[in-house]
């Protein structure tokens, strides 16, 4: 049984601006905290992503928000999906029309077992000799290395000769970002949810990350966690198959809440957080490891310059995933073969200022299907009289 409570929160969450969305009988409504206080946002904007989309979204909480009582320890704990009373709120992803995108090996560590998938060609059982040799080769300290450095560019060269350049180590050291399609808009689950593993794999696992929130103009208005659920198999098979790997049923989650960038909270500090993640296992199985988000190869704004621009725009806002810092690597079973997903995982992603974000494993035909788009939220608005921007 899932238990969600007023842990989940930032740790000063009164003292903070956050992004919400709440699910409600008559539909989803984009919700506002600011200060311990709670704001409807719907009225006056439909929308999650036209708010954030204002001149200030900021401003427009006290400016264009209609108060309203807000019971979070309620809404956390009917959030949870197995004892879910379909009559009150819970909690949803905190973002409903932005482009859900992502970056991949933005950290050695990650880079690492990327390179290591691809040559074990998706067989777990190779995983442990065939890290020992990467990092023989490689070595296990990339942190210092910038992407698109001489010094980057001279290790490739070394690697070419040696016939162990790869593709991830392209995207991990080169000049270009890997940023690709995590979900379509409104795909995304929320915490309390079940997060799905599609059953064809065998090595899965989570990728916990610090998400940013952007706007249709290119600007970093806040934070979130996010599970980046992956199949370490699928993708270790080929990298054209990283939608296979990536884009599944409830395979992406965000929240608990978005924390929006003030005085108190900026883009620095999310970069200064320390990301825990715990699996906890019907099995008995336990594991918690801990990854700096500081220790990211790139910097996070030369990512989402990356992500939009000139050259790419987002109309309706984007969120980024920034990349795991680490891959749980854990032997679950035979010694060697790492770690895997079961069903029935109970998964907590949390940092102090963002909170926790709390999920149970199941397969993706398991899981709630995803049937609540961009026109049943438009529908939903025109009923309830309200905007759709």
């Amino acid at each position: 049984m899932l238990r969600l409570d007023a842990t989940s929160l930032p740790a000063d969450w009164p003292g903070g601006a956050y992004a919400a969305r709440v699910m409600t009988p008559e539909g989803p409504s984009a919700i506002a905290l600011l200060e311990g206080a709670a704001f409807d946002m719907t009225p006056a904007f439909g929308t999650v992503s036209a708010w954030l989309n204002a001149a200030d979204p900021l401003a427009a909480i006290r400016g264009r928000g209609v108060p309203l009582p807000l019971d979070l320890t309620a809404l956390l704990e009917n959030s949870a999906h197995d004892t879910r009373d379909p009559c009150r709120p819970w909690l949803l992803a905190p973002v409903d029309l932005q482009a859900v995108k992502a970056c991949g090996v933005t950290y050695a560590r990650s880079m690492l077992e990327r390179v290591i998938e691809e040559r074990c060609h998706g067989d777990a059982s190779r995983a442990a000799t065939v890290r020992a040799e990467v990092r023989q080769i490689i070595g296990d300290d990339l942190t210092a290395l910038r992407p698109g450095s001489p010094e980057a560019m001279r290790l490739k060269a070394a690697l070419v000769a040696k016939s162990w350049w790869s593709q991830y180590l392209e995207v991990g050291i080169g000049p270009d970002a890997e940023i690709f399609t995590k979900c379509q808009p409104m795909a995304a689950v929320g915490t309390g949810a079940r997060v799905g593993v599609h059953p064809v794999s065998q090595w899965s696992n989570p990728e916990p990350e610090v998400v940013l929130a952007v706007s249709a103009a290119g600007r970093i208005l806040g934070a979130m966690l996010g599970n980046d659920v992956n199949l370490r198999d699928v993708e270790g098979r080929s990298a054209l198959l990283l939608g296979r790997a990536k884009d599944n049923n409830a395979s992406c989650a965000l929240g608990p809440l978005l924390r929006l960038f003030d005085a108190g909270f900026t883009l620095t500090d999310a970069g200064r957080a320390t990301v825990t993640l715990s699996i906890e296992g019907s099995d008995g199985f336990r594991l918690e490891e801990t990854g700096e988000i500081g220790s990211i190869s790139r910097d996070p704004a030369s990512l989402v310059e990356q992500l939009i621009g000139l050259h790419h725009q987002y109309p309706d806002g984007a969120v980024l995933f920034l990349g795991t810092p680490f891959s749980p690597a854990k032997d679950r079973g035979a010694p060697g073969q790492g770690f895997t997903h079961h069903p029935g995982d109970v998964v907590r992603i949390a940092t102090p200022r963002l909170g926790a974000l709390v999920n149970q494993v199941a397969r993706t035909d398991e899981c709630e299907p995803w049937s609540f788009g961009t026109g049943a939220l438009f529908a939903s608005l025109a009923r309830r009289g309200y905007p759709r921007a």
